[in-house]
């Protein structure tokens, strides 16, 4: 009985009693509902078992005894409670372990139920407060999601106050950490990032990528000791199968951008032996753009920002902001962030593609959108006036990207453009097929003349050298876009 305790729990007690009763065990609600069940054999279920344990369990809560019998023509109902009673009072809510055995009873039947009590008993408190643990570290978990989600879309005044109610407290600065695990090892590798850092990390599970971990951590503001090691490169020194991503040190506020260059960093560490890499890549397009850049995105963005929902039902703004900002970063993979049916998203973003005159199945489009959107959340910086220009540029985009134009051909942005892609120049040629063919591989692969798997080892290999995610969302292709298009327009001009 404590084998099976141990190992088989409830389940398995219940399955060795109907076996050494050759008929039927199982667990009563004190109102003859059948909780738990097990049968000698799918053929051995006894004729009218319900009624007869319902009958039992109820005289056995009427008159509180600590053990009752039922006899049929065939078969004979025993019936224990499992509760452990108060002197003189039984437990009317405990269930009751009831067994149904073929006549004659068994010598000896009666003392083995008494005694497989206790063990029952245990096993069935252990297994509701398991499901109580369970339930608290779900809620636990989706709190900690909910703070990651407000983080993500800039609304920093809730997260901080929904997240004084959990430990530890929000850093700031910070630093984003994705680490992807083995299958089913993310708790295991949350227990390494608790003891890497004293705990003092605030760790989520991705609500999109079953295996990945993402941990706002606190931004280390003086050198580490000698001889220390970040808790990062701890994570990935003692879980050897997993592979971490970091960001460079940003602010709270910033989030949403610390994650995508943690998820960038991820895709370089898939490919070093460390299996750990920091983000490299240096500034964020938003933070280029200058004055003009932030009037163009308020004035793309206005029809959103403004939009007032017909119905109390209909998402408004701020909801509008959230999924747009969530869908550019997930692609197909934003109803899981976002809780919401496909259906929903796909409303949604019918609805911000009317509001604001984009097509969003193109990927100039999607670039602009997602610069406006993080060009919106960044403080505009002190720039000097834009230079003056003359000349015409090339088009064929749509008004969004077309009114984008003029802020790519600024000096700051044609030297980011640069960076971006001075890793590739002189071997573009894949890159630049890709994004034109809207980023999927197979037309990309088909322009090229080469497989797709080709496409998607080329692919592999520039994640590698541009240090980016190209393949996975959030990908580098808004940013990609921009920088080739900033090169063109200014060949051209």
């Amino acid at each position: 009985m404590h084998r099976l305790a141990r190992t088989g729990g409830t389940a398995g007690l219940l399955r060795w009693l109907a076996g050494r009763t050759e008929g039927w065990a199982g667990l009563v609600g004190p109102d003859g509902t059948v909780l738990h069940a097990a049968a000698r054999t799918a053929g051995a279920m006894v004729p009218d078992v319900a009624e007869l344990v319902a009958e039992g369990a109820s005289a056995l809560t009427e008159r509180g005894v600590q053990a009752y019998s039922v006899d049929t023509g065939a078969y004979t109902a025993l019936l224990f409670p499992l509760g452990v009673p108060s002197p003189g009072v039984g437990d009317p809510g405990a269930p009751v372990l009831a067994v149904v055995t073929p006549r004659p009873v068994a010598a000896g039947l009666a003392t083995l139920l008494a005694d497989v009590v206790l063990p029952l008993s245990l096993c069935l408190q252990a297994e509701t407060l398991e499901r109580k643990r369970r339930r608290v570290d779900l809620a636990e978990s989706r709190g900690r999601e909910a703070v990651l989600h407000l983080l993500m879309t800039g609304q920093l005044s809730i997260a901080q106050q929904v997240a004084g109610a959990l430990r530890p407290r929000l850093p700031d600065p910070v630093r984003v950490c994705v680490v992807e695990c083995s299958g089913g090892g993310r708790d295991e590798v949350a227990r390494v990032c608790v003891d890497a850092d004293g705990g003092r990390s605030w760790i989520v599970r991705c609500p999109v990528y079953a295996r990945h971990l993402i941990l706002v951590m606190p931004a280390e503001a003086e050198a580490p000791e000698p001889g220390a090691v970040p808790p990062d490169e701890t994570v990935a020194a003692r879980v050897g199968d997993c592979v971490v991503g970091v960001s460079e040190p940003v602010p709270l506020a910033d989030t949403a951008t610390g994650y995508r260059q943690a998820f960038h960093a991820l895709a370089v560490a898939r490919e070093l032996p460390t299996r750990h890499a920091r983000f490299g890549v240096s500034p964020d397009s938003a933070l280029v753009v200058g004055p003009a850049g932030h009037r163009w995105a308020d004035e793309l963005l206005n029809p959103l920002l403004t939009h007032v929902p017909r119905r109390a039902q209909d998402p408004g703004s701020q909801e509008l902001l959230a999924t747009a900002a969530s869908w550019l970063a997930f692609s197909s993979h934003a109803t899981g962030h976002l809780k919401v049916h496909r259906n929903t998203l796909a409303a949604r973003l019918r609805l911000i593609g009317e509001l604001l005159g984009l097509d969003l199945h193109r990927l100039a489009d999607q670039a602009a959108l997602d610069l406006a959107l993080r060009v919106r959340s960044t403080p505009a910086p002190a720039c000097t006036p834009e230079p003056a220009r003359s000349g015409s540029l090339a088009s064929g985009t749509s008004r969004a990207a077309g009114g984008l134009d003029a802020i790519l051909v600024r000096p700051a942005v044609r030297d980011w453009a640069d960076q971006q892609l001075a890793p590739v120049l002189g071997a573009e040629e894949t890159l630049r097929t890709w994004v034109r063919c809207e980023g999927r591989i197979g037309p990309a692969a088909a322009e090229l003349g080469i497989s797709v798997p080709g496409a998607r080892k080329r692919l592999t290999r520039l994640e590698t050298v541009l240090q980016r995610s190209l393949l996975r969302p959030p990908s580098a292709r808004y940013d990609l876009w921009l920088a080739l298009r900033s090169r063109d327009l200014t060949a051209a001009a």
